[in-house]
């Protein structure tokens, strides 16, 4: 069985949070940097500006991370979460400028080690 696609027949997912907060006051930059540090302490990675991503063995264990997150939101501002399969997120195309970048940055692989619940 490919790992890749699935484990014990359930797809392997990435978890992707993106958030517009508001950071004009002092307590709203405080509370922005809160949440970044909070996804990643989780393990999350950041894509782009506001963009993170989190690699997840099952479709379960995206949606526990999820509901964690909702336990961590601001009190202002919109976050946004999806989440898509690793071929979907494998099939994702990256564009600095006008040209494509062929090759994924080193820290949006998958884990080396297969993490077990």
């Amino acid at each position: 069985m490919d790992y890749n696609r699935s484990i014990s027949g359930m797809k392997v997912m990435w978890l992707m949070a993106m958030f517009d907060l508001p950071v004009v006051k002092p307590s709203q930059r405080k509370k922005a940097a809160a949440f970044r540090k909070h996804l990643l302490s989780r393990g999350f990675t950041m894509l782009q500006y506001s963009v993170y991503a989190k690699f997840c063995p099952s479709r379960d264990a995206a949606k526990a991370v999820l509901n964690n997150i909702a336990l961590a939101l601001p009190p202002e501002g919109e976050v946004r979460v999806c989440m898509v399969t690793d071929k979907q997120f494998g099939d994702m195309l990256t564009f600095s400028g006008r040209r494509q970048v062929k090759e994924r940055k080193p820290e949006e692989k998958k884990p080396e080690q297969l993490m077990l619940f």
